[in-house]
């Protein structure tokens, strides 16, 4: 079964537009299936994955590009560097020839570089995530189960959102999780990064997991792990870099050192969260100690894929001050600052607003607009001319907007 992405029209759009396109994100969010669905008539599909293919493009790419014909895809570019440089000499040997190069990486700092620096202008870049909130309520849609907002969170906490154990499920989500990282560790992390103990990169991502939607504190880690703060800081890009974990940032422009300034650390898939941490039923989901920094998690992690799935130039951020206002998210459209507050809950009243008017009040001169709710409660209203609830679907495609 395909579930159509959300993100396949901007990648069309660009595909006309330019002479590659490169789609970057953390390994089965569904590059290739994509990719292959898409073009399956009009390019041929090359897998780095393949040590045979990998050794021939890297003994004599040259050949190997000419040999390929004029439409590829090359899929784990990462794996073969070197081609970069070639696949930009055919571009500029046929520079008004548009989509010819469909690029797929999982490896985001070095791959984005890379190909920064060789195909500037002639290259468009975007990330595919795994399955976004609109995407797993199509699945739900075509088996006509319930889709309301606390049964499509459970599922995305408890299932994940990776494709492959969304489309199929006979997979055992335990059993997935443990391959994938193993696999990742193996192939990515070890290979790639040379990390040193894996051993110790586990316990960091299990600790690091029970730390979701917290501030990332390096030294606290580096206490508890009896590792180097270096080495924590380290792991903790390299993540970021993997597209495991997202860093949101504090607001604090201009407003002088009454705002936090370190990072919030949430992971792009509540289903690791829960993996990690041995959360495996709805009862210790919803009641136990992570229940409300998952929901947080679930919210930030579905703001980011529905930006990123509509190419919004939206900044995200959060916001905490030395007397204890804290807003949960910021999503600043251009100059205007929309503040977010996320609550595992479906009865609201005006406290669940009190920090959204407080920050109106305290910071007047900033351009703040009407803040917004985002709970479970599967219905929008006003709380006071200031705040309204916002329901979760609503939500989504105000994000969209």
């Amino acid at each position: 079964m395909y579930i159509n992405r959300d993100i396949e029209n901007v990648i069309i759009k660009a595909f006309k537009g330019f002479p590659a396109v490169v789609v970057t994100g953390p390994r089965q969010s569904g590059k290739s299936t994509i990719l292959k669905k898409i073009f399956a008539k009009t390019h041929k599909y090359i897998t780095f994955d393949d040590p045979l293919i990998r050794e021939r493009a890297i003994s004599d790419p040259k050949l190997f590009i000419n040999t390929m014909g004029e439409y590829v895809i090359y899929d784990e570019i990462q794996y073969v560097p070197q081609l970069i440089s070639y696949i930009k000499m055919e571009i500029d040997r046929k520079p008004n020839v548009n989509g010819r190069f469909i690029i797929t990486g999982s490896q985001q700092f070095n791959l984005i570089k890379n190909l920064g620096d060789s195909l500037a202008g002639r290259v468009a870049i975007f990330e595919l995530l795994p399955f976004s909130y609109n995407e797993i309520k199509k699945i739900k849609s075509l088996k006509k189960v319930t889709s309301k907002t606390k049964d499509i969170f459970v599922h995305s906490c408890l299932r994940g959102s990776y494709p492959q154990i969304n489309v199929r499920k006979s997979i055992d989500v335990n059993q997935w999780f443990s391959g994938y990282f193993q696999t990742y560790l193996e192939r990515d992390i070890k290979n790639i990064y040379d990390i040193g103990n894996l051993r110790d990169f586990q316990r960091f991502m299990q600790l690091l997991a029970s730390r979701c939607s917290q501030l990332l504190s390096l030294s606290a880690l580096s206490a508890d792990l009896g590792i180097a703060v270096n080495t924590v800081k380290r792991w903790i890009s390299i993540l970021e870099a993997c597209r495991i974990i997202y860093l949101l940032n504090p607001y604090y422009n201009n407003l002088g050192k009454r705002i936090t300034k370190s990072p919030k650390v949430y992971f792009i898939d509540s289903g690791i969260v829960c993996y990690l941490t041995g959360i495996t039923n709805e009862n210790i989901l919803l009641n136990g100690p992570l229940s409300g920094p998952l929901f947080e998690n679930y919210c930030i992690q579905e703001t980011v894929k529905q930006i990123i799935n509509n190419n919004k130039n939206y900044r995200l951020y959060y916001m905490r001050t030395h007397n204890n206002m804290e807003i949960d998210l910021i999503v600043t459209k251009g100059m205007d600052l929309f503040p977010c507050e996320i609550k595992l809950s479906m009865t609201l009243g005006l406290k669940d607003a009190r920090n959204i008017i407080r920050m109106k009040k305290t910071f007047c001169d900033l351009n703040i607009k009407t803040g917004r709710i985002i709970s479970l409660a599967d219905e929008t209203y006003e709380i006071n001319k200031d705040v309204s609830t916002i329901k979760f679907s609503e939500y989504i495609k105000w994000l969209g907007k």
